[in-house]
C-alpha cells in the first residue's frame, strides 16, 4: 500500500494551504466549495487566496491541508482549483508529532505522554497508530481509554484522507472516493482488499466490470471465488433489471458467467468453478435455487409470498358468506338510479363477482368500461355493507376509510380518484414507502376492507408481495388491468400470471363502450389487441392521422404537429409526444429538445436557465418526474410544470433552486436532486403507461425496428383520449404490430399457482438476452417444465444435492 506520508508526485499540481471559509457543503455527496489561504504551490498563479472545489468533507479552518488536481475557468465564479486528493498536513518530525499528540486535539493526552508514545513508535508513529490499532500496545502506562482516545482521533482527522488516496490510486475519482468511504468509513481500504466486488451490492453505480478491474489490480484474477460469484449474481441482476426475468435456469447462466470472464481477462474458467460457486452462493443465501432455477433471494421470496397469499384468498372465496344474487341485483339497480348510469350485463356480472370474491381480476381493453365497473363495485359495496363514503366522516372519528383505491403510479392514481371521486394513492404512499427501501423485507399493514388496484399490469413482482403482505386477512381484492399492455419496468409479469394460471375468479370487459362516441381510436386499439391490422391503418379520421415522414423529417414532422395543436388552443400539458428510445435524430433526447425551443425558448437570452448536464430548465417547463418521492407526494412518472428558477446568489445557502409544480403540489430541487427530473415535452412510451392525455403524437420510424412490438404500440395508442397522430413510415408501423412480445420473461408464479396445467405445455424461449452497457450475449433453447420438474405452491429451497453443473450436456 502507498505510505501515506509520501503520497503526492511531484509532477502534480498542489496547493499547501489553510481553509479560511467554507463557502458551500452538500452533507449528501460531499461536494465542498472553500476558500483557501495558499502557503506553497507550484501553480503558476499569484493570488494569495484561492477557491477550492471538489468532494470532501467539512475541513478545520486554519488547519494545513495539501491539495491535488487542476485550474479550471468557471465561466461565471473564475478561477478555480479542482481537487483530485486532499490530505491534512501531519508533523514529519519527533519534535513535530509529539507537539500534535500533545495539542488539544487529543483530549487527556500531555506531553510527557505524547514523548513516551515517539519514543516507542519515533517518526512514523501516526502512520503505524493508523494503519494497526495494537500499535499503542506497548507503549507503557497508557490506559485503554487514551488509547482508544488517541486511535479514534488520529483515524478522525487522517483516516479520511488515507482512505480516499488509495481509492484515487485504484482509480475511484474523488465523489465516487466519497461514496465508498461513507458506506465504509475508515475500513475501506481492509475490506475492498478482502473482497472488492463487495462494492457492486453497497454503492449504487459500480457496477461487476468496475469491481473485477480493482480485482485484478489486487490479484483476484481467472477462477477465484469472489469474483465468479460476483459474476453470477452480475448476471441474474442484470436479468432482472434489464430483462424483467424473475430467475434464470442454470443451464443459462453457467454459459453467460463463463463467457463474460473469459471476455474480460481472456483467461479460461470451467464450469466447475461456477458451478461450485453457484453452491457456494445458495448456502451464503445470496442466492436461491429450485429445481434447475436460479433467483435471487428478493425475487423468489416475493414470487413464494404471493403465490401463498393468493392461495390463502382463493381458500377464503370457498368458504367465505356471499351475497345473494338478488341484493346484489337490487343494490344495483339502486346505484343505476343514483349515479345515473345503466350497467351492461357483463358489468353487472363483474360489480357482483367482485363483491363476492376475496380476489378477482377485473381485465379489459380501453373504453370497455373498466373505470365505470370500479365506481360501481365501490358504491355497491358501500351500499351492502352500510358505509358511508365520505371520507370526511372516518377522519373526524380518526377511523380509516374502509375502500382503498391505489396504483402503481401518481397519474394512474389521480385518474382513478377523478374516475371514483373518492381519495387514491401510489402503492408506494399506501404503504408508507420513503422511496430509500431497498429490497429487504418491510412491516406495512394496510387496513381497508376493500381495496382496489387500478394498472396492475404495471406492478412488479417485488412491489406486489409488499403490497399482498401488508393486507389483513379479512380483505377483498379486485385486480384491474390490461394485460396486452406493456409488462412492469420491474421484474415479473404478475397479472399475466395470475390470469394465465386460471386460479383466480376473472371478468373480461369486452364490449366497448367508448366506441359509441364515434372514438376510432378505441377501435383502433381493439383491432391491434386481436392481431388484425386494419386497412384504415394509415387513413385520416375524426380523431386519428397518419403523417408520412422519412426519418430524417419526422422530427421536424412532431415539432410542426405540436405548433399546429398549440395554435389551435391546446395546453401543452395535453398534448404529449411518445417515443420508444432516446437516442437518434428521433429520440426522445432530441425531440425534447427541439419542442422546448418551440414551445417555451430563450429567444432574448434574458430568461432565466438552469443547466444541468445536457438539460436546459426554464419556467414554464413540461417536467417529468423519474424516481418516488412519497415525502412530498410526487412520484414516478407525475408530470409537473418548472414555476420557479433561483440562482444561487439569490439564496442563503448559495445553491441553485429549481421549483416545479406537480397540479398544486409545490417542490423543491437542489441542483444535486436535478437527475430525478427530465423534460417531459416527449417521453417514453413504458413512463406514460397509466397515464391518459387529450393528444398524443407518436413517431414510427425505421430506427425504432428493434423496440417496436405490439404491446409497446398498443400502450402508445391507448393513451390518446381526444385525438391520435401517428407519424413516421406505414410500413415500420405494420411490420411493428405484427410482433409480438418475444422477449419472453422468466417467472414462476403461474406454475406455483397451477403446477399440472403448466407442467403439460411447452414454454417455448427464443431467446434470453442478458445486457451489459453495449455488451449483449444472447442463447436460444426450449425449455419444458415437466411433471418432474414443476415447482409446487408451497416449494422448498431446493439444491441441497443438484449442482447447476449437472445440467450442462457433455
Amino acid at each position: 500500500m502507498t505510505d501515506q506520508f509520501d503520497l503526492f508526485e511531484l509532477n502534480k499540481f498542489f496547493i499547501l494551504g489553510r481553509p479560511i471559509v467554507s463557502i458551500f457543503h452538500n452533507a449528501q455527496n460531499m461536494y465542498s466549495i472553500v476558500r483557501v489561504k495558499i502557503q506553497e504551490t507550484n501553480l503558476q498563479y499569484e493570488d494569495k487566496e484561492i477557491i477550492v472545489v471538489g468532494y470532501f468533507p467539512p475541513l478545520q479552518m486554519d488547519e494545513q491541508y495539501r491539495f491535488t488536481g487542476n485550474l479550471k475557468q468557471h465561466p461565471k465564479y473564475g478561477v478555480q482549483f479542482q481537487i483530485e486528493t486532499f490530505a491534512k498536513e501531519v508533523p514529519a518530525t519527533e519534535q513535530g508529532i509529539i507537539h500534535y499528540l500533545s495539542s488539544d486535539l487529543f483530549v487527556g493526552i500531555g506531553k510527557k505522554t505524547a514523548e513516551t508514545i515517539v519514543e516507542k513508535l519515533g517518526a512514523n508513529a501516526l502512520r503505524l497508530i493508523l494503519e494497526d490499532p495494537s500499535a499503542l500496545d506497548i507503549v507503557p502506562r497508557l490506559s485503554a481509554d487514551k488509547k482508544e482516545t488517541i486511535r479514534s482521533t488520529i483515524e478522525q482527522n487522517l483516516g479520511l484522507e488515507r482512505v480516499m488516496i488509495q481509492l484515487n490510486e485504484w482509480g475511484f475519482g474523488p465523489q465516487l472516493g466519497m461514496k465508498i468511504y461513507q458506506t465504509y468509513r475508515t475500513e475501506a481500504i481492509e475490506l475492498l482488499m478482502e473482497n472488492p466486488y463487495r462494492l457492486i451490492e453497497d454503492i449504487e453505480g459500480i457496477g461487476f466490470f468496475r469491481a473485477d478491474e480493482l480485482g485484478a489490480k489486487l490479484g483476484m484474477t481467472g477462477n477465484h471465488p469472489d469474483r465468479v460469484k460476483a459474476a453470477i449474481l452480475h448476471i441474474l441482476n442484470t436479468a432482472a433489471l434489464s430483462d424483467g426475468h424473475v430467475y434464470l435456469d442454470a443451464e443459462h447462466v453457467l454459459p453467460l458467467v463463463k463467457d463474460m470472464l473469459e471476455q474480460s481477462q481472456q483467461q479460461e474458467i470451467p464450469f466447475e468453478a461456477i458451478s461450485q460457486a453457484c453452491i457456494e452462493l445458495r448456502e451464503e443465501s445470496k442466492i436461491c435455487g429450485e429445481e434447475t432455477r436460479l433467483y435471487l433471494p428478493s425475487l423468489y421470496f416475493s414470487e413464494v409470498g404471493i403465490a401463498s397469499k393468493i392461495v390463502t384468498l382463493i381458500e377464503r372465496n370457498r368458504k367465505a358468506e356471499h351475497f345473494s344474487k338478488d341484493e346484489i341485483r337490487k343494490a344495483i339497480g339502486e346505484t343505476e338510479e343514483r349515479l345515473n348510469v345503466t350497467y351492461a350485463e357483463t358489468q353487472a356480472n363483474a360489480i357482483e363477482q367482485a363483491l363476492n370474491s376475496a380476489v378477482m381480476i377485473l381485465t379489459g381493453g380501453p373504453g370497455t368500461g373498466k373505470t365505470t365497473v370500479v365506481r360501481g363495485i365501490v358504491e355497491v359495496y358501500a351500499q351492502l355493507h352500510g358505509l358511508s363514503l365520505n371520507p370526511k366522516e372516518y377522519a373526524q372519528k380518526e377511523q380509516p376509510f374502509p375502500i382503498i383505491l391505489c396504483a402503481p403510479t401518481g397519474r394512474a392514481a389521480k385518474r382513478l380518484a377523478e374516475s371514483t371521486e373518492l381519495p387514491a394513492m401510489t402503492i408506494h404512499r399506501l404503504l408508507g414507502f420513503t422511496g430509500q427501501e431497498k429490497e429487504e423485507e418491510t412491516e406495512r399493514e394496510v387496513t381497508g376492507k376493500l381495496i382496489i388496484v387500478d394498472e396492475m399490469s404495471m406492478v412488479d413482482t417485488w412491489l406486489a408481495h409488499q403490497l399482498l403482505k401488508a393486507l389483513h386477512e379479512d380483505v377483498q381484492v379486485v385486480l384491474v388491468g390490461d394485460q396486452d399492455q406493456l409488462p412492469p419496468v420491474g421484474p415479473g409479469q404478475v397479472l399475466k400470471d395470475l390470469l394465465a394460471s386460471k386460479q383466480l375468479p376473472t371478468v373480461e370487459l369486452t364490449d366497448v363502450y367508448r366506441q359509441a362516441e364515434g372514438s376510432t381510436i378505441i377501435e383502433l386499439a381493439h383491432q391491434i389487441k386481436k392481431g388484425t391490422i386494419p386497412n384504415n391503418l394509415t387513413m385520416k379520421t375524426t380523431d386519428r392521422s397518419f403523417i408520412k415522414a422519412s426519418a430524417d423529417q419526422v422530427a421536424n414532422v412532431v415539432t410542426q404537429v405540436v405548433k399546429s395543436a398549440v395554435a389551435k388552443g391546446q395546453e401543452i400539458r395535453n398534448i404529449q409526444v411518445l417515443a420508444p428510445m432516446y437516442k437518434g435524430p428521433a429520440g426522445i433526447d432530441n425531440l425534447n429538445k427541439m419542442i422546448q425551443e418551440l414551445i417555451n425558448p430563450n429567444d432574448t437570452g434574458t430568461r432565466k436557465e438552469l443547466v444541468f448536464g445536457d438539460t436546459t430548465y426554464r419556467i414554464k417547463d413540461k417536467v417529468l418526474q423519474l424516481v418516488n418521492q412519497p415525502e412530498s407526494n410526487v412520484f414516478n412518472g407525475d408530470m409537473g410544470e418548472v414555476v420557479s428558477i433561483i440562482k444561487a446568489k439569490e439564496t442563503i445557502e448559495k445553491q441553485d433552486l429549481l421549483v416545479v409544480s406537480f397540479d398544486g403540489i409545490e417542490v423543491t430541487y437542489q441542483r444535486g436532486d436535478l437527475n430525478q427530473l427530465t423534460l417531459a415535452y416527449c417521453c417514453s412510451i413504458h413512463k406514460s403507461q397509466g397515464s391518459e392525455f387529450q393528444t398524443v403524437i407518436m413517431p414510427v420510424v425505421r430506427g425504432y425496428s428493434k423496440m417496436l412490438r405490439r404491446n409497446l404500440l398498443y400502450t402508445g395508442i391507448t393513451r390518446a383520449k381526444n385525438f391520435l397522430i401517428l407519424c413516421g413510415e406505414a410500413e415500420v408501423l405494420a411490420d411493428g404490430l405484427q410482433r409480438t412480445d418475444d422477449l419472453q420473461r422468466f417467472t414462476s408464479l403461474r406454475a406455483r399457482l397451477n403446477p399440472m396445467e403448466v407442467a403439460e405445455e411447452l414454454v417455448e424461449v427464443e431467446a434470453v438476452s442478458i445486457a451489459d452497457g453495449d455488451r449483449q450475449e444472447s442463447i436460444s433453447s426450449d425449455y419444458k417444465l415437466t411433471v418432474e420438474t414443476a415447482p409446487t405452491i408451497h416449494p422448498l429451497i431446493g439444491m441441497e444435492h443438484v449442482s447447476p453443473y449437472d445440467f450442462l450436456e457433455d
